[in-house]
């Protein structure tokens, strides 16, 4: 599978097929959407897969991403990909484990931009997501991805949604801190 960031550059990708890429038109409708607040913005990338979010998020001018993976093989590509696309101004860190578990260990880390896309059929929405709060600058927004069919709350915790997204199968839900 071939996936370009940022219109040009290919990044590399997993055989696996559990790791699923986020499409490139959710992609750039996400990095459309954000196209403000990505400059100098701390990135979270819980289930960060293959790392192409991240890696888009590099090329538009973050300053720093922690992603989260809990496959070793997937923690590689991703490490790999953020290499190539960082500048030396830009931090990137890949933490291997389990998403919630992890998300307790980061504090004192900050972020602004967050993006969660974990398998569609997991358990791991509400957890997540009631986890990060502690996690989140002030004015800090959530992006969680999933199945159009297997929609999100509007409330998860303190986050609310401020907006709902649809491209084909994929539904983004956008979140604030309350």
């Amino acid at each position: 599978m071939s996936i370009r960031i940022n219109g040009a550059r290919p990044i590399k990708t997993s055989n696996d097929l559990s790791i699923r890429p986020t499409a490139s038109k959710v992609r750039a409708a996400v990095f459309n959407i954000l196209q403000t607040r990505i400059k100098g913005a701390n990135w979270l990338d819980v289930c960060a897969g293959s790392g192409a979010m991240g890696a888009e998020a590099l090329v538009r001018g973050a300053a720093n991403i922690v992603g989260l993976e809990l496959s070793a093989i997937a923690c590689q590509i991703a490490s790999e990909n953020w290499q190539k696309f960082a500048k030396s101004d830009q931090t990137f860190q890949v933490i291997k484990g389990d998403a919630v578990k992890t998300l307790r260990k980061l504090q004192p880390q900050y972020f602004d931009l967050v993006y969660f896309d974990p398998p569609y059929q997991s358990d791991l929405y509400q957890p997540v997501l009631t986890s990060l709060s502690p996690l989140l600058k002030d004015n800090a927004l959530v992006i969680a991805e999933c199945d159009r069919l297997r929609p999100l709350p509007d409330v998860v915790g303190d986050l609310i949604c401020c907006d709902r997204r649809q491209y084909g199968q994929t539904a983004l839900v956008f979140y604030e801190k309350e």
